[in-house]
């Protein structure tokens, strides 16, 4: 990792630093679990999202520089969706196995957000150069489950949200516009 892209996780990771100096002030109002786990579900989302625009972006500035960050971004929307995950299984659940696994079945959003985060594990394993020399276009194929993990992504927090979906759509009209520049039609040159 070079410097660049190590500011890149730095930065990446600075709203996980902000939760954390929230928690030990005291600032995560009264439901600390829930504003960690949707603190944490909103940044996975977020990174996932930009992790998707580099690609229409090196094609509107016509330079190969965004790539390199590609891998970190999607990387750090990893890390953010297993705290998110992570936050859900352990301090909401407790390890209660029957409570998380009948929650993934039974509640649509649940499952959604379940089916991106395993999405998201085999792009997370198989990242490395080592992964890519070693899968070679298999790699690519896989790595198009970044699609299906950032519409269950979207799907999630949309059915998650009962009342105002304002957000969630804002998030789903980036996705589309972001698949949109991937068909043939809406590429730039």
């Amino acid at each position: 990792m070079d410097t660049r892209q190590a500011a890149a996780a730095a930065i990446g990771l600075t709203p996980a630093a902000w939760l954390v100096v929230r928690f030990f002030t005291d600032d995560l109002g009264a439901n600390p679990i829930e504003e960690i786990t949707h603190e944490t579900g909103t940044w996975a989302l977020r990174l996932l999202l930009v992790s998707l625009a580099v690609t229409p972006l090196r094609r509107v500035l016509g330079s190969r520089l965004s790539l390199r960050y590609r891998r970190t971004l999607g990387l750090l929307a990893f890390a953010y969706a297993t705290l998110h995950f992570s936050t859900w299984m352990v301090l909401d659940h407790f390890f209660d196995w029957q409570a998380i696994v009948e929650d993934i079945f039974e509640r649509p959003y649940v499952t959604a957000g379940f089916t991106a985060f395993l999405c998201l594990l085999p792009l997370a394993l198989t990242s490395t150069r080592a992964s890519v020399r070693r899968l070679g276009k298999r790699w690519v194929r896989l790595h198009k489950l970044v699609y299906v993990a950032a519409a269950a992504a979207v799907v999630h927090y949309w059915w998650l949200v009962k009342s105002d979906v304002t957000e969630p759509f804002y998030y789903g009209a980036a996705l589309a516009l972001l698949l949109a520049a991937r068909l043939p039609f809406g590429r730039f040159r």
